[in-house]
């Protein structure tokens, strides 16, 4: 069983920062098996960030130079920095553990007025 809880989303302007948290508990063998989606309004889930199995990271191009994917592993938490936002950023963000299965956070709403 794991559990992932996320937090840090809210109402920033373009340009501003945020930063997600994502503490993982219960049988986490990886850390780095973690990453981010997101869930732009009517749009699909896409892929924001994750590590690859040796640990570095992973990102979509769309962010790649303004988010910034790290992990505290005595805290089993990952974090997504998120700067320089812009309006496009506007979504629903996941994250997620790969194990046997992939385990999915609740989710925490994003929002970039322009």
């Amino acid at each position: 069983q794991v559990q992932l809880v996320e937090s840090g989303g809210g109402l920033v302007q373009a340009g501003g920062s945020l930063r997600l948290s994502c503490a993982a508990s219960g049988s986490i063998f990886s850390i780095n098996a973690m990453g981010w989606h997101r869930q732009a309004p009517g749009k699909g889930r896409e892929l924001v960030a994750a590590f690859t199995d040796g640990g570095s990271a992973n990102l979509a191009d769309s962010v790649k130079g303004r988010f910034t994917i790290s992990r505290d592993n005595a805290k089993n938490t990952v974090y997504l920095q998120m700067n320089s936002l812009k309006p496009e950023d506007t979504a629903v963000y996941y994250c997620w553990y790969r194990g046997a299965r992939v385990y999915w956070g609740q989710g925490t709403q994003v929002t970039v007025s322009s």
